[in-house]
Order: structure tokens, then C-alpha cells, then sequence
């Protein structure tokens, strides 16, 4: 349990240092991604994003778990 907690700290550690770099990429504007701008409101939600950073994720850890 221990090293499975410290893995996911690194993992999102990394993502918060190479947020910069993703986000010139598209990462979080991606087609699908829901985004409702009103008058003083922005409601965003990355549903997209969201599916493709899951798959990846689980990728990572089956093949660490190998």
C-alpha cells in the first residue's frame, strides 16, 4: 500500500511540473471537452481529457504490475 501511494504522488507530481508543456499541447482543450461561459461564470469540464489521462494511466500501471 505504501509504495502504490508513493507512485501516485510522483505520477501526480509529474503531472503538475509538465502541466505547462500539456496544456501548449491541447491537453484540456480537446473536442468533447464540455466548456459553458456565461455572463461572470465558466463551467468546464474535461470529459475528454479526462477518458484519454485514464487510459493512459491505466496503461502505465499494467505495465509497472508486470
Amino acid at each position: 500500500m505504501q509504495r502504490t501511494l508513493i507512485i501516485i504522488g510522483l505520477v501526480i507530481l509529474a503531472a503538475g511540473l509538465l502541466w505547462p508543456w500539456l496544456s501548449r499541447m491541447g491537453l484540456g482543450r480537446l473536442p468533447g471537452d464540455i466548456i459553458i461561459r456565461r455572463d461572470g461564470f465558466t463551467f468546464y469540464f474535461p470529459i475528454v481529457t479526462s477518458i484519454i489521462v485514464s487510459i493512459v494511466l491505466t496503461v502505465l500501471f499494467w505495465l509497472f504490475r508486470k
